[in-house]
Formats: structure tokens, C-alpha cells, sequence
């Protein structure tokens, strides 16, 4: 019965879930946890499991200087492939999230792009269109593309932490106690329900909004939807860009770090964290 259950847990977190990047992985990156129930023992007994790259990028700076032997070339992918929004949204990977959501999450901050940028065009705004008999003047819509890009940026990262499971899936990854996993897992499982009920009724509302501003903005300014749709799109590929020159910033503090002789650089671990989380 015991193992009954922690079978379901695993299937319900998707723990058991291999795929062939797994695989590929040697064993210089497997780690142990003490979650894995032997299917021929009561006991929850220590096991080797795959370690994934983005779980290497959270590892305490004593384990990453164990496990994490990849080089800045590397780490630099690792960001790409998991956090850029288009291979985030869009890939076959197997991380710890719902791949419907992560899709939804994608054409939720192309409505919210699209939003605030049409919340930018004040008086000011549609007086210089009409000054510049319409035509579309790039510069002067300069500052309105990086406000709203990082808005957007603000505003994407809020509504994520209700619809992503990973960083709860890897906290219980990391348990080692049976019991407490147990207590720990009834916690999860009900903090994730809370979540996603919070997250599609939230994005529901949200959309509707967004919705009828736009309805109500492009009905009323007919001649500035040209404008809007450019802004929009040069908006877009502001922050599908950024990210490739940012993600190259975390790696330097973090590869230096893991490679000092005298392994006393935990600050500076600590510092290529917080700038990979908040740049990702």
C-alpha cells in the first residue's frame, strides 16, 4: 500500500518521467535523494536520479561544486533552453511544468504586450502621428518599446509564480525524510491547486480586460492601429532578444565561483543566483 502511494505521487509530479536528455546525462550529474521507493521494499532507500540542468543551476554552492562540471559555453545553453521565452514555451523538454500552461503563459505576454503598449498612446502620442502625416517614426517610439518591454517583463513574472509547478516539484525532490515527504507532498499538492485555480481565474479576468480596452481602442483610434501593431511586434522581439545578451551575464560570477582552488566564493555563487532568477 505504502508503495502504492508513493507511486502515485510520482506519477502525479511526473518524477518518474525520463527522457532521452536524461539519458545522456553521466553519472559525474546524478545526485542522490532518499525519495524512492525500491518496488520490492517498504523502505524509501537511497537511489541515483538524473540531475537536470536547470536543477544544477539551484544547487547549494557545496553540491554545484561537486556535481556541476559544465563549462560557461554550457551553462550559457542551459539558460537558453530553459528559460528563453520561445524554447521555455514551446520545447519538448522535460521539466517540471505543465506544457499546456507554459504555451498559454506565451500568448498571455503577447495580449499583455500588445495591452500596454496601446496604454502608452496618450494626446502627446496621437498628436505626433498626425504631425508626421501618419507615417511610423521608430525613434520616437523608442522609450514607449523598452517601457513596455520591461513592464511586461514585471507584470509576466508575477503571474508565473501562480502557474508554475517546477521549483515546488524540486523542493520535494530534495526530501529525504519519509515522513516529511509525506507531510511535505499533502502541502504541495494542495498549494499547486491553490495556484492554478488562482492562475486561470486571474489570467480569465485579465483577458477580458484586455480584450475590451483593445476592442474599445482600435474602434476608436481606426488610424493609430497601424502604429499599435508595430509597436507591438518591435516589443516582442525586444524581449525575445534581450535575453541572449542577459543570460551571458550570471555565468561569469557563477563559473568563477565554482572553479576557485579554494572553493571560498559562496558570495559571489550566491550573487550569479539571484541575477540568473531575476534575469530569467
Amino acid at each position: 500500500m505504502q508503495n502504492n502511494k508513493l507511486n502515485k505521487k510520482k506519477i502525479f509530479f511526473g518524477l518518474i518521467t525520463q527522457n532521452k536528455e536524461d539519458n545522456s546525462l553521466n553519472k559525474k550529474n546524478m545526485i542522490p535523494f532518499e525519495n524512492v521507493a525500491e518496488s520490492n521494499n517498504n523502505n524509501v532507500t537511497n537511489k541515483y536520479l538524473d540531475i537536470k540542468a536547470f536543477e544544477m543551476n539551484s544547487l547549494d554552492y557545496e553540491e554545484a561544486i561537486k556535481l556541476d562540471n559544465r563549462n560557461y559555453f554550457e551553462y550559457y545553453i542551459s539558460l537558453i533552453k530553459y528559460n528563453h521565452p520561445i524554447m521555455f514555451s514551446f520545447s519538448h523538454y522535460n521539466d517540471y511544468n505543465s506544457r499546456i500552461i507554459k504555451m498559454f503563459l506565451f500568448f498571455f505576454s503577447f495580449c499583455l504586450d500588445f495591452t500596454v503598449n496601446a496604454l502608452f498612446f496618450s494626446d502627446d502620442t496621437m498628436v505626433k502621428i498626425y504631425e508626421d502625416k501618419g507615417k511610423f517614426n521608430f525613434l520616437y517610439h523608442i522609450p514607449q518599446i523598452l517601457y513596455s518591454t520591461i513592464i511586461v517583463k514585471f507584470i509576466d513574472a508575477l503571474i508565473r509564480n501562480f502557474a508554475l509547478s517546477q521549483d515546488n516539484i524540486i523542493e520535494l525532490k530534495k526530501e529525504k525524510e519519509k515522513e516529511r515527504m509525506e507531510q511535505k507532498y499533502k502541502k504541495i499538492k494542495l498549494t499547486l491547486k491553490i495556484k492554478f485555480i488562482s492562475f486561470f481565474i486571474s489570467s480569465f479576468i485579465v483577458e477580458i480586460f484586455f480584450w475590451y480596452y483593445i476592442t474599445c481602442f482600435c474602434g476608436i483610434y481606426i488610424n493609430t492601429q497601424d502604429h499599435l501593431i508595430k509597436d507591438s511586434t518591435f516589443s516582442l522581439a525586444t524581449s525575445l532578444l534581450i535575453p541572449f545578451g542577459l543570460y551571458l551575464i550570471p555565468g561569469i560570477f557563477r563559473i568563477t565561483a565554482l572553479r576557485a582552488e579554494k572553493h571560498n566564493r559562496r558570495l559571489m555563487y550566491k550573487f550569479s543566483c539571484l541575477l540568473e532568477n531575476y534575469l530569467s
